[in-house]
């Protein structure tokens, strides 16, 4: 995996590890008995039900191995500690998409926070990094799988306000 550090709320650190504390808990002892279960059942090689509990369980531990890696390289920033002049982490900004003439608002947050339908978008994605930095009146331009986006700078607040 990588070094890079993930910023994150307190919210969002706190909502994240409490996912894994049920993946790890419930979540497995559920899945590991449902293993047992069908290895009970006798030949492993036909056992349909075998080879699904033990899917689920790679599965869940995949999740549970991206779970721990992010909560590792987790970085807890307060916002009201940022800069509210600039785009940040935490910042909520209004912009006025220049081609269709149509304002949004993103607020960009870290893993476990994301909720596009509600704005709320990672700084890792390529609207999130495209802000990143920016000042109120700034003219970006932003290449997102469909092309490139242009946005003017609106509005910058941050949680603190």
């Amino acid at each position: 995996m990588s070094d890079d550090r993930i910023p994150m709320t307190r919210e969002g650190y706190d909502k994240l590890k409490a996912e894994l504390d049920k993946l790890r808990g419930a979540d497995m002892i559920e899945v590991t008995k449902r293993v047992a279960a069908a290895r009970d059942m006798g030949d492993l090689s036909e056992n349909a039900e075998y080879h699904a509990a033990r899917e689920d369980q790679g599965i869940l531990q995949a999740r549970i191995n991206e779970l721990s890696d992010r909560l590792a390289r987790a970085v807890i920033v307060d916002p009201s500690a940022l800069p509210k002049d600039t785009v940040a982490f935490g910042s909520t900004v209004k912009v006025l998409d220049i081609d269709l003439d149509e304002e949004e608002t993103f607020t960009l947050v870290g893993p476990g926070q994301e909720d596009p339908d509600k704005g709320r978008i990672l700084t890792t994605s390529p609207i999130g990094q495209g802000l990143i930095g920016r000042k109120k009146g700034e003219i970006v331009e932003i290449q997102v799988p469909r092309g490139t986006i242009r946005f003017k700078v609106l509005e910058i607040t941050t949680a603190s306000e």
